[in-house]
């Protein structure tokens, strides 16, 4: 094998396992957003269709901007309008769980 060959399989390699790397990434943020979605539907007492709905807009909410403060805005802004009150800390910790929870069933 030439080393021109070995350099391109190792390139192939390593751009492979970006590939694959951000999908998980993507995977674990989708599946996060759909549970944080799904339990502040819980707790505004939606119905299990309206929950799921819910759920979804939750996840397109996290295309708005990097990072996932968009995330937390729109639930926060829901629940207010909702008249439950919950600090911001607090849904960063439900937020971060549901991660935790998202990476394990991905496992």
């Amino acid at each position: 094998m030439t080393s021109d060959k070995v350099l391109q399989d190792r390139i192939d390699a390593f751009e492979a396992k970006y590939i694959h790397d951000q999908d998980m990434v993507f995977k674990v943020e989708a599946r996060r957003n759909k549970l944080f979605g799904l339990w502040a539907a819980s707790v505004m007492n939606k119905s299990e269709a309206d929950a799921e709905a819910y759920a979804t807009e939750v996840i397109k909410a996290d295309f708005a901007e990097e990072g996932y403060e968009d995330v937390l805005r729109k639930v926060d802004a829901d629940l207010q309008a909702a008249n439950l009150e919950y600090s911001h800390q607090d849904l960063e910790a439900k937020l971060l769980e549901c991660e935790q929870q998202a990476k394990a069933s991905l496992a």
